[in-house]
């Protein structure tokens, strides 16, 4: 493969040679736990050690918080670049609505809401370069809009229309991954690439907490550790995968998980869009400097469904969802631009007007869509055809005319 990019990337250490050098900053980050794990003598004591630390920059409350580990990557960041990202967050935030309401009203087969996981997804995606490559699950509508695709082009996968509505190499942001993990593998084989090529540029990965279940995704720790491969790994934990709480599929915070593989892992606030766009930056400094993998875990939550499919009230409480609108990661970062005074009534309302606009131009959007063609799936699944799929075709045909009625309309 070839990749363009402006600079070579730095001499890779050996994989031999960077364990002496992950610790650095993530080892008052992620690999922090283990290194006291190593003292426990008592249960309070190995209560404490196992206590999962949390970059965060912004509070719940709007409060700006120092950290000396990243506040750096962020330094210099303008209140204009602020309420960008706050801009970034309300048209996404929108945009998800609008989807959500047009498969109520039978214009999409499903949708995969984002919803509660804005600052996440927008702090990391704003941390990427244009020559760095995304490798999304199904979910990261706001990664999408970083990288400029347009949101009505996420929309034609969820109709039927087509397998995903956009170029890849146009934004070096890969298709749709519906398969639970798999892009993890891609991304490491992608950045195994890169690092050949010499190229300057970074690789991430996004997957949720249910999919660091799968065998893919250790694989792919495996590959990158060993490969020194210039990927990040972007976790978003929502604490459900669908109906199964993060706490039945790991002993250990997500992030901890890294240290096995040998290189480090950082637990970020997710709805916090300035520690996500410090961390990420900094985790994708790390890529290109040749420092090898990162797993970063966004400790972030799902305000809605797993998609329009899933009724969550069968398995989560509204206390635990209460809890975490509070922790809104949009009116946290409104609160911190009212104090700061970096806005005016003025930038509500233009944005309002904006997000309004939007919306209609989704709508319009997925109605001009043609309607999906009922008989495609039966295509290509054999280059020179095949009784049973024929016998399923002609099945799903009367099962298709069995609606029409006596005046065949």
């Amino acid at each position: 493969m070839t990749v363009e990019s402006s600079a070579a990337r730095k001499p890779r250490r050996t994989a031999a040679g960077k364990a002496g050098t992950t610790g650095g900053k993530t080892g008052t980050t992620g690999a922090a736990t283990g290194a006291t794990g190593t003292k426990r003598t008592t249960r309070s004591t190995a209560r404490k050690s196992t206590e999962p630390e949390l970059v965060q920059l912004l509070t719940p409350e709007g409060k700006r918080v120092k950290n000396a580990e990243y506040d750096a990557y962020v330094a210099g960041i303008t209140p204009e670049e602020l309420r960008g990202l706050y801009r970034d967050m309300v048209l996404t935030r929108r945009f998800d609505a609008e989807a959500t309401a047009l498969q109520r009203q039978g214009e999409l087969g499903l949708w995969a809401s984002l919803l509660g996981q804005e600052a996440a997804q927008i702090g990391s995606g704003r941390a990427t370069r244009e020559d760095d490559y995304v490798f999304p699950t199904y979910r990261e509508h706001g990664v999408a809009w970083c990288r400029g695709v347009d949101p009505t082009n996420l929309l034609g996968m969820f109709r039927g229309v087509n397998n995903g509505g956009w170029d890849p190499n146009s934004n070096n942001f890969h298709l749709y991954t519906i398969v639970i993990g798999s892009q993890t593998l891609h991304a490491t084989g992608y950045a195994m690439g890169v690092a050949k090529d010499g190229a300057d540029s970074a690789v991430i990965a996004y997957f949720g907490d249910g999919a660091s279940s799968q065998g893919d995704v250790a694989e792919s720790f495996t590959f990158s550790a060993v490969y020194n491969a210039p990927v990040v790994f972007f976790c978003q934990n929502n604490q459900w995968a669908i109906s199964e709480p993060t706490e039945k599929q790991t002993r250990v915070p997500l992030y901890q998980r890294a240290q096995g593989y040998g290189f480090p892992g950082v637990r970020v606030d997710g709805n916090d869009v300035l520690a996500c766009l410090a961390v990420t930056k900094w985790a994708l400094e790390r890529a290109r400097n040749g420092e090898g993998p990162t797993l970063v875990e966004a400790f972030t939550y799902r305000m809605g469904a797993h998609t329009t499919s899933d009724d969550p009230t069968r398995y989560r409480g509204d206390e635990e969802r209460l809890a975490w609108e509070a922790k809104d990661p949009i009116l946290r970062l409104r609160r911190y631009l009212e104090a700061s005074n970096h806005v005016d009534e003025g930038f509500f309302a233009e944005l309002e007007t904006e997000s309004e606009a939007l919306g209609r131009r989704v709508r319009e959007a997925v109605r001009a869509m043609p309607d999906p063609d009922r008989f495609a799936i039966f295509e290509n699944a054999y280059a020179d055809g095949h009784a049973l799929v024929d016998e399923e075709r002609a099945q799903f045909a009367a099962y298709q005319a069995s609606f029409a009625d006596e005046g065949g309309h």
